[in-house]
């Protein structure tokens, strides 16, 4: 029996205008879940990106000290582009170009020390019988490649036994919180990864 020219009209009229509204809706809410939650975990990406290559920074340093038989100092600086960054150099000196360097995103802050403002920073630790320099100096290498108290263009690092560093550094997410990682160098000049999670634990990743 032919079908009835009533019955194939509805059948050929498509979605209709509430149909399309609740999809709308249901795509705008899923987009107001994940999109903050992706643009979260990109931002995580690009930090520990940057905790990767400072860190590699100051192993490189660390290494030049050795070979080079004097203190290498890592330090911030601003380019000649007007972009923050790190290096560095032997006994401290100004940034010239061919120095290991690590430019910064204007959004990343890195703070030398404790009092960061980190969450539970606290349970970071560089190791048994280590303590973090209580100052804000810069991290420095002896010829020996172990952590010292550097003076610029100095002759000597004072050795500073039993003590390491930490830098923390930081990001804001688009949700408003902020991420953190951190770099520890141990009493014996070896470098560590820390990242923290969305619970303020902390967790070594090298």
């Amino acid at each position: 029996m032919p079908q009835s020219t009533t019955h194939k009209h509805k059948n050929d009229r498509g979605f209709s205008l509430l149909e399309m509204l609740i999809v709308v809706a249901i795509l705008v809410t899923l987009a107001a879940i994940t999109v903050p939650r992706m643009m979260n975990v990109v931002s995580d990406i690009k930090l520990r990106y940057v905790v990767q290559n400072l860190s590699g920074l100051l192993q490189s340093s660390r290494m030049q000290a050795v070979r080079k038989n004097t203190f290498y100092m890592v330090q911030s600086t601003t380019l000649a582009s007007g972009d923050a960054a790190y290096y560095g150099h032997a006994k401290g000196n100004a940034y010239v170009t061919g120095d290991p360097v690590l430019p910064v995103a204007n959004q990343i802050t890195v703070h030398i020390g404790t009092g960061s403002g980190a969450p539970n920073e606290g349970t970071i630790t560089c190791g048994a019988s280590c303590a973090f320099n209580p100052g804000a100096d810069n991290p420095s290498f002896n010829a020996r490649g172990l952590p010292c108290i550097g003076v610029v263009n100095a002759n000597s690092c004072l050795e500073n036994p039993g003590k390491g560093y930490v830098l923390f550094v930081s990001k804001p997410a688009l949700t408003g919180n902020i991420n953190w990682a951190a770099v520890v160098i141990t009493a014996s000049g070896h470098t560590q990864v820390w990242t923290c999670d969305g619970d303020g634990n902390w967790i070594q990743r090298d």
